[in-house]
């Protein structure tokens, strides 16, 4: 399980800035709903977790 975790960080970082960088500016021109707590990091955190777990539940099977 390490392993497909270790593997698939990238996965994550990606996400994460991904979202990070786009819901920032959607909340910059005021259109904040969908969002965490209201909350542009809150909501890039838990996208970046998400897809960080389930591409290692992936990695973990398929590899």
């Amino acid at each position: 399980m390490a392993e497909a975790v270790n593997q698939t960080v990238g996965v994550g970082l990606g996400v994460f800035i991904g979202t990070l960088i786009g819901v920032g500016l959607r909340a910059r021109k005021g259109q904040r709903s969908g969002l965490v707590q209201d909350s542009v990091w809150k909501t890039a955190v838990l996208a970046g977790m998400a897809a960080w777990a389930v591409s290692a539940v992936v990695a973990l099977f398929v590899v």
